[in-house]
């Protein structure tokens, strides 16, 4: 191409005018690739004159790099024209009000779990965990329970082999905590979690929950333990309720009661929930067994302790008016949306 044809101003307004992404590298390949027209006019000089290579070349390299700045200009203001085009697109209005989340709700057993646990939390306990798959050996023998104890028959277990089953309650965390301790008080803990008895109908299932406590110190009494499960029950069924304490037998304390609490549906006067007796059995506890103490390395002579047990599951049926245990573990998402302002 003849550079008299060609003119610097037409073609930097050949690139202002360029609306797009191809057009601009369109009118880069016309001018400025290999076979451009630039290039096209530095091949043709062979012909040339040293005068007119010099004369010619120094012009034809000025409106190339003119052309070539022109072209990262444009490059560039195109690039600027999209960035805000899309933030005009995609922005918020965040003046809106959110969309409202859908939460999820607790399971009743968790519920339950937390409010007893942050209660004694509050009164300086620590929470304990162990294995669900346990030896007979913390299962029952650590806990005044040897093997040809008829007290075995109250708990129809999960056997793996002789000497290892699912846990049939949680005291075996209470008899690991025990043996780490070596004798060394206090002992002040709970201990949440599953265990597993042959048991299957409207209120008892063969997984269910258990929060156990132990306490391990010097002068320790059953008054302790009466005031501490008073305040429990009180806490979990109103104030205002009315405990009661009956003599009852555990392998693992000695003296072991009952523990009852005023029927809060009728208040004590009698209906069906209680059975008209106006009571309603919650949970078993005791002194600690000297034999337990001993068998743990702690000097009965010189140290006491209570325990207690409470049903998870009875607990959630009795204060959220559960019918059918099985509602707990059946994941029915219509069953758990009941719960939603209790876990709040």
């Amino acid at each position: 191409m003849n550079i008299e044809n060609l003119n610097l101003d037409e073609i930097l307004q050949e690139i202002e005018n360029a609306k797009s992404k191809e057009e601009i590298e369109r009118i880069k390949n016309k001018y400025l690739s290999k076979k451009g027209i630039f290039l096209s006019i530095f091949a043709s000089f062979a012909s040339l004159t040293k005068e007119e290579k010099v004369s010619i070349g120094a012009r034809i390299n000025k409106m190339k790099m003119s052309v070539e700045d022109k072209l990262k200009q444009k490059e560039l203001s195109q690039f600027y024209e999209e960035i805000n085009q899309r933030i005009e697109n995609e922005k918020i209005d965040i003046s809106l009000p959110s969309r409202k989340q859908k939460l999820g709700a607790k399971n009743p057993f968790q519920l339950v779990v937390d409010d007893i646990t942050e209660f004694f939390l509050n009164m300086g306990y620590k929470v304990a965990d162990g294995p669900e798959v346990e030896l007979d050996h913390f299962n029952f023998e650590l806990l005044n329970t040897p093997k040809d104890h008829p007290a075995r028959d109250m708990q129809d277990s999960f056997f793996i082999n002789q000497n290892t089953l699912l846990r049939s309650h949680t005291s075996a965390v209470q008899a690991h905590v025990m043996q780490d301790a070596k004798g060394q008080v206090p002992i002040k803990i709970i201990c949440p979690g599953k265990v597993y008895r042959r048991d299957n109908d409207a209120t008892h299932s063969h997984q269910f929950g258990q929060v156990e406590g132990l306490v391990i110190d010097k002068n320790i009494s059953m008054g302790n333990l009466m005031e501490t499960l008073t305040l429990l029950l009180r806490h979990l069924f109103g104030k205002n309720r009315e405990v009661r304490f009956r003599p009852s037998y555990f392998p693992f304390t000695e003296p072991s009661v009952e523990v009852d609490v005023s029927c809060f549906n009728c208040n004590g006067k009698g209906c069906s929930l209680c059975k008209d007796t106006g009571w309603i059995e919650i949970l078993g506890s005791g002194m600690v067994h000297p034999n337990v103490l001993r068998l743990n390395n702690f000097d009965d002579k010189k140290y006491q302790g209570f325990a207690f047990g409470i049903g998870i599951d009875r607990i959630a049926m009795l204060k959220y008016g559960i019918d059918d245990i099985k509602g707990i573990y059946t994941n029915n998402v219509e069953f758990l949306e009941q719960f939603a302002k209790e876990g709040e």
